[in-house]
């Protein structure tokens, strides 16, 4: 039997007061972008390759020539116009993640996301800052390595500790965990940053964590050290994730070995995996500019405007209502 949905299902899961601040601020992200000359674009919601990242699963679609996977993000398709010389983009869509569902987490939500040529990381952080600035009227953000984090909030050397210390970090913190020292580091390091770190950032003004450890970064370009940094940003507000960034990886043959890694670990995790994007690919090895790229959830950036604790009450109808 179908499930039979109670009386008030049809409503929408937001407010129209809501409805009508969300529509007044994608009117000012659009016309943050305008005055800097940043080209609206639109790119295709389903493609022939899913997402190859073991942490993000694609929704699978039927389709007469074959499978298509509605995208994760419009990454990979705005590169593509980036190697044929759009030039500065942005494009405000809706992405779907399987699997994602929660008081911060809606399988479909929307996703701003651009591309700046001839820009750093550092210099596009500050471009995300005037944003938030333009929009919520927040303070001048801060900045933080992730090494400064680690060693700010639990007096770790991240980039040199081993699993056996970060389990011993955790259980100095009570954390409870089900992982053991033979687990991959950056398990236990996602695990000490989102329960005992993520919580404390971004509460009395935007927070950058920058330059992530290489194994963390699968789109982004590497700088040499010791140790080897991925150019990569995160930003938080009042604890929660905003929005994440990085320089872009140019290299053809180095994005096609860090996706084939990928699909390995999905077969390992008994996940399927999904065709690699050879479009992308050829659009790299026919020349990618140097860029710095971010996607910043926008639900989530109506909700802090807002005050809204949980993201059915931006969305007009939430995944259960849908």
């Amino acid at each position: 039997m179908p499930h039979e949905p109670d009386a008030a299902h049809w409503r929408p899961s937001a407010s129209l007061h809501t409805l009508r601040k969300r529509a007044a601020l994608l009117a000012r992200i659009r016309t943050f972008f305008a005055h800097r000359g940043v080209l609206e674009v639109e790119t295709p919601l389903l493609s022939r390759s899913g997402n190859p990242s073991p942490a993000i699963d694609s929704l699978a679609c039927a389709s007469g020539d074959g499978q298509r996977y509605l995208h994760t993000s419009p990454e990979f398709a705005m590169k593509r116009l980036l190697a044929a010389g759009s030039g500065p983009i942005y494009q405000i869509c809706k992405v779907f993640r399987q699997g994602e569902q929660g008081r911060r987490h809606n399988p479909e939500f929307t996703l701003l996301e651009w591309y700046r040529p001839g820009m750093d990381y550092h210099a596009l952080m500050d471009e995300v800052d005037e944003l938030l600035q333009h929009l919520l009227g927040t303070p001048m953000s801060e900045k933080l390595t992730y090494a400064q984090l680690f060693r700010q909030h639990l007096d770790l050397d991240i980039h040199h500790a081993s699993p056996s210390q970060l389990q011993a970090c955790a259980a100095r913190h009570g954390l409870r965990t089900s992982l053991t020292s033979d687990d991959d580091l950056d398990c236990w390091r996602d695990l000490l940053l989102s329960h005992l770190i993520e919580p404390r950032l971004g509460h009395h003004k935007p927070l950058f964590v920058y330059d992530y450890p290489a194994s963390q970064a699968s789109l982004a370009r590497l700088r040499s050290g010791p140790p080897t940094l991925a150019e990569r940003f995160e930003l938080y507000i009042q604890g929660i994730e905003i929005a994440n960034g990085y320089q872009e990886l140019t290299d053809p043959d180095e994005q096609r070995s860090r996706f084939l890694h990928e699909q390995e670990q999905r077969r390992h995790q008994g996940k399927t995996c999904p065709p690699v994007d050879e479009a992308l690919l050829a659009a790299l090895a026919h020349g990618l500019p140097d860029c710095a790229g971010v996607a910043l959830g926008v639900d989530r950036l109506l909700m802090l405007q807002q005050g809204i604790e949980n993201i059915e009450e931006a969305l007009s109808f939430s995944w259960q209502r849908a």
